[in-house]
C-alpha cells in the first residue's frame, strides 16, 4: 500500500500537477485576456461590494474569508521557510508568479461554481467541481470520485495535520501536552462546525481578517526598522530566480532548485486550481448577481494569500539572516528564529499563536468543503453530517498527538486525484468560462451592473437551475 501510494504522489505532485496546474493558469491568463492584470480594479470593487446575503446564500465576503481561512495556514509560515531552505530567495519569485497565473484559475473555478450551483434539501446554495463536473460535462461518476477524495483529504486527513502544526508549536511554546491540545481543538472546531456553514461563515469572517491583519502590520513594523535593507532584499530575490546571485540571504540555490521548490509550495498555498475554494464560493449570494462576480472574488483570494501573506513571511525571513544553508533548520523553527531575530524572546510565542489560529481556520473551512462534497454524494442529511463532523473532530484530536506518514502521504494523492479530475473539467468547460467573462466585462463597458440572464445561454438551459438564475 506504501508502494502504490508513493508511486501515486510521484505521478501526480512529480509530474501531473506541478507542471499542469501551471500551465492551467497560463492557459486562462491567456485565454482571459489577463483578466487579472487588465481588471484588478473590478476584482478590488467586487470585494468592497461583497456584504449581502439572502436567505438561501451567505456573502461574497464570508465566502472569501471561508476560503482564505483554507488557504492561509501553516504553509504560510512553514511552506515558505521550507522554501527558502530547499531553493534560496528565488523561490519566492516563483511563488509570486504561480500566484498570479493561478488567480486566473481561482477565476475560472469559482465562476463555473457560482453558475451549476444548487439549492440543498433547506434552501441553502451548495455548489463546487463535483456539480460542475456532473452537469456540464454530463459525469456524475467523475464528480463522485472527485468528492470521495475531497472528503478525505480536506474534511479528514489534512486537519489532522493541521492539528499536528497546533500541537507542536503549543509544546514547543508553552510545554503543553499533544493530547490535551488536540482535544481542546476538537472542542473548539465543534463548537463552530456544529453550527452548520452559516456558522462557519460567520467566524470566518470575524477571525480570518483580524489574524491576516496582525501578522501582515507586524511584517509591515519588521519592514519599517529595516527598511534600508528592504530593497536589497527584494533585489535579491529577483536575481536569485534567476541564478544571477550566488548567494540570496545567505542560501546559494539553483535556478531549478528555486523554480521547483517555489512553483510547489505556491501551489500548495493558495490552492488555485485544486477545486478546495469553489466549494465555498458556490454558496455565496454573488453581488452583482452574475457568476463572475464570485470568481473576481476568489480570484484576489489568491492574491492575499501569495503576494500578501506569503510574502510577508519571506521578507522578515530573509531580513532577519538566520537562514543558513544545511543548517537544518527549516518550517516552523526557521521561522520562530527569525521573528526572534526581530522582536527577541516573545517571536516564538508570537509564532506559535499565529500557528494556532491559521492552523484552526483551515481545520474549520476544510470541514465546510467536506460538507459540501458529502451532499453531492446525497448524504447531506442530519445522520450523515453528524458522522463526519464527529470523524473530523476525531481526526483533529488523532492528529494532535500522532504523525503517520502513509496517512498523510495517501492524502496527498487524494488531493493530486481530485486536483487532476478538476483541472480536465475546467479546461473543458473554458468555453462557458470565456463567454461569461465577456458578458460580465462589457456589461461593465456599457455602465450597468452585470447581471446574468439565462436566456443568453441557451447551451445551457438544462445544465443550470433556473429558478437561481432568473
Amino acid at each position: 500500500m506504501t508502494a502504490i501510494i508513493d508511486f501515486l504522489n510521484t505521478i501526480f505532485w512529480g509530474y501531473v500537477l506541478i507542471y499542469g496546474l501551471l500551465a492551467v493558469g497560463v492557459f486562462f491568463t491567456i485565454r482571459l485576456g489577463f483578466l487579472q492584470f487588465l481588471h484588478f480594479g473590478e476584482m478590488v470593487r467586487a470585494i468592497r461590494g461583497a456584504r449581502q446575503s439572502d436567505s438561501s446564500g451567505i456573502s461574497p465576503f464570508q465566502a472569501l474569508c471561508t476560503s482564505l481561512a483554507s488557504r492561509v495556514g501553516t504553509g504560510n509560515l512553514a511552506g515558505v521557510a521550507v522554501a527558502l531552505y530547499l531553493g534560496g530567495a528565488g523561490a519566492i519569485f516563483w511563488m509570486w508568479l504561480v500566484a498570479l497565473v493561478g488567480m486566473a484559475t481561482a477565476y475560472a473555478e469559482s465562476s463555473l461554481a457560482q453558475l451549476y450551483k444548487v439549492r440543498d434539501g433547506e434552501g441553502q446554495y451548495r455548489g463546487g467541481p463535483a456539480f460542475y463536473i456532473s452537469k456540464g460535462l454530463k459525469a456524475p461518476w467523475a464528480g463522485g470520485v472527485f468528492s470521495v477524495a475531497l472528503i478525505i483529504s480536506f474534511g479528514l486527513v489534512f486537519n489532522a495535520v493541521q492539528a499536528n502544526s497546533i500541537a507542536d508549536a503549543m509544546e514547543g511554546a508553552f510545554g503543553f501536552s499533544k493530547l490535551w491540545v488536540g482535544i481542546a481543538i476538537a472542542v473548539l472546531a465543534g463548537l463552530v462546525i456544529f453550527g452548520g456553514l452559516r456558522s462557519i461563515a460567520r467566524f470566518a469572517e470575524l477571525v480570518v481578517p483580524l489574524m491576516a491583519g496582525l501578522y501582515v502590520l507586524m511584517a509591515l513594523i519588521v519592514v519599517v526598522l529595516n527598511i534600508t535593507e528592504v530593497p536589497g532584499v527584494l533585489m535579491t530575490i529577483v536575481r536569485s530566480a534567476f541564478g544571477l546571485e550566488e548567494a540570496a540571504g545567505g542560501v546559494a540555490g539553483s535556478v531549478t532548485a528555486a523554480m521547483l521548490n517555489g512553483i510547489k509550495r505556491g501551489l500548495f498555498s493558495n490552492e488555485a486550481g485544486m477545486g478546495s475554494a469553489p466549494n465555498v464560493a458556490a454558496t455565496a449570494t454573488p453581488a452583482p448577481h452574475h457568476p463572475s462576480s464570485q470568481g473576481l472574488v476568489q480570484a484576489m483570494g489568491v492574491f492575499i494569500d501569495t503576494l500578501v501573506v506569503c510574502t510577508a513571511t519571506a521578507i522578515m525571513i530573509l531580513l532577519s539572516g538566520v537562514l543558513e544553508p544545511g543548517s537544518g533548520v527549516t518550517g516552523t523553527q526557521l521561522t520562530q528564529q527569525a521573528m526572534e531575530t526581530h522582536i527577541g524572546a516573545g517571536g516564538t510565542y508570537f509564532i506559535a499563536i499565529a500557528i494556532l489560529f491559521f492552523a484552526f481556520t483551515s481545520i474549520v473551512a476544510n470541514y465546510s468543503y467536506a460538507e459540501n462534497a458529502l451532499i453531492y454524494l446525497g448524504a447531506g442529511n442530519k445522520l450523515g453530517l453528524t458522522l463526519l463532523r464527529v470523524a473530523a473532530l476525531g481526526m483533529v484530536v488523532w492528529g494532535a498527538y500522532e504523525a503517520v506518514t502513509t496517512v498523510f502521504n495517501a492524502a496527498d494523492a487524494s488531493m493530486g486525484l481530485m486536483a487532476t479530475i478538476n483541472l480536465i473539467a475546467i479546461v473543458l468547460l473554458s468555453g462557458t468560462v470565456v463567454k461569461l467573462t465577456k458578458d460580465y466585462m462589457a456589461q461593465i463597458k456599457q455602465g450597468v451592473v452585470p447581471t446574468f440572464k439565462a436566456a443568453d445561454y441557451p447551451e445551457l438551459k438544462a445544465k443550470i437551475n433556473n429558478n437561481i438564475w432568473r
